[in-house]
């Protein structure tokens, strides 16, 4: 069985992709509820509450933020024009008054911090479509509703490390206004979430102007909820430490023998292995059903690197959690389309995979 199922990682495990039937983003009105990867859906031996650090039950998963707060296409198109600035004008009054975004504005009009206009300047207002940010909205269901690569949406917008939207900003939607309305369905089928897009805070809900996000804990007593953003970790200062004890590698990084392309490695290790956190930082994703890989832990370590855990039978970390270097935070298991009881084990600078063995300490 598993072995027929070699020729769908090329889709799904290896390259890193939650299809778009397990996307986890709105059903169309009046269809069932789509589930997304939760306990819910395991073998309950597998999840009954689980011990962190040896101490605390871990508090069941909370509902990814795309699904937990759904995003309206409602975006307004705004043609190209220019602007001259009036007395008492700011640029936020300015991009108000106009529907585009004023980092847009300012991006277009080379305007530095702290973004002061001077009477009589003409401004440049970028044409599109711009989506106005509510409270809790992330890039990924933003980027689902109207169809596009949330890695697009971060390109058109010049967004940075941490990729933390604000609400009441605008953000320009990448491409022309479809000719005719689509339906919820058309756009969940032109859309895809991959690993990326999480370690590129496409999961992070948007938060007011001036809120702050709260310090990450390492023992967490209730679950995080959707609408609350993570910290981001410090920098990045010490190397990546092996994520288990010993195994033999099993998949290299890149291209494989048949044409697929792996993004990580795989190492062959027993069901119930300590997974290790390879270095200090936060948890950022779990889930217990993605495609492919199965039970899934994502910790982010700071100067854009995340890493990636997967086939995972057991996961004892919650997302918001800090964790330190050589903490167990998952078990191994055979968990998605694993061919054997094994780890697969991804390291990423951004978005883009980077080879692991280029990382790791030499064994």
């Amino acid at each position: 069985m598993r072995k027929a199922g070699m020729s769908i990682i090329v889709a799904l495990s290896l390259a890193g992709c939650i299809p778009p039937g397990q996307d986890y983003g709105p059903p169309d009105a009046g269809s069932p509820p789509q589930d997304y990867p939760s306990n819910r859906d395991a073998p309950p031996d597998r999840y009954e509450p689980q011990r962190i650090d040896g101490d605390v039950p871990a508090p069941a998963e909370a509902p990814p933020t795309w699904i937990a707060r759904p995003v309206t296409p409602d975006a307004r198109t705004v043609p190209d024009s220019t602007y001259v600035v009036e007395p008492g004008d700011t640029l936020r009054g300015i991009a108000e008054r106009a529907g585009a975004g004023s980092e847009n504005i300012a991006a277009a009009n080379g305007l530095q911090p702290p973004f002061v206009v001077r009477v009589g300047q003409r401004l440049s207002i970028p044409g599109g479509r711009y989506h106005l940010v509510r409270p809790g909205e992330s890039g990924i269901a933003i980027a689902r509703a109207y169809g596009v690569k949330w890695a697009d949406i971060i390109a058109a917008n010049d967004l940075s490390e941490p990729y933390l939207l604000r609400s009441g900003r605008r953000i320009l939607i990448p491409g022309d206004e479809p000719s005719r309305p689509q339906s919820l369905a058309e756009r969940a089928a032109a859309f895809r979430i991959d690993l990326g897009d999480i370690a590129t805070g496409g999961g992070e809900p948007a938060i007011p102007e001036g809120d702050t996000v709260p310090r990450p804990t390492r023992v967490v007593r209730a679950p995080l909820a959707s609408s609350v953003p993570i910290a981001s970790p410090g920098p990045f200062n010490g190397a990546f430490t092996w994520p288990v004890a010993s195994g033999n590698i099993v998949a290299r990084f890149g291209a494989g023998a048949s044409g697929e392309r792996n993004d990580g490695i795989k190492i062959a290790v027993p069901v119930g292995t300590p997974i290790k956190a390879v270095a200090g930082g936060v948890v950022i994703y779990t889930a217990t059903g993605v495609a492919g890989l199965g039970g899934l832990v994502m910790v982010k370590h700071g100067d854009g690197w995340t890493s990636v855990y997967g086939h995972a039978s057991r996961i004892l970390v919650q997302r918001g959690q800090a964790v330190k270097r050589g903490q167990s935070i998952a078990l191994s298991g055979d968990s998605g389309f694993a061919d054997r009881p094994e780890l697969h084990f991804e390291l990423r600078k951004g978005r883009a995979p980077v080879d692991p063995m280029a990382e790791l300490p030499k064994r």
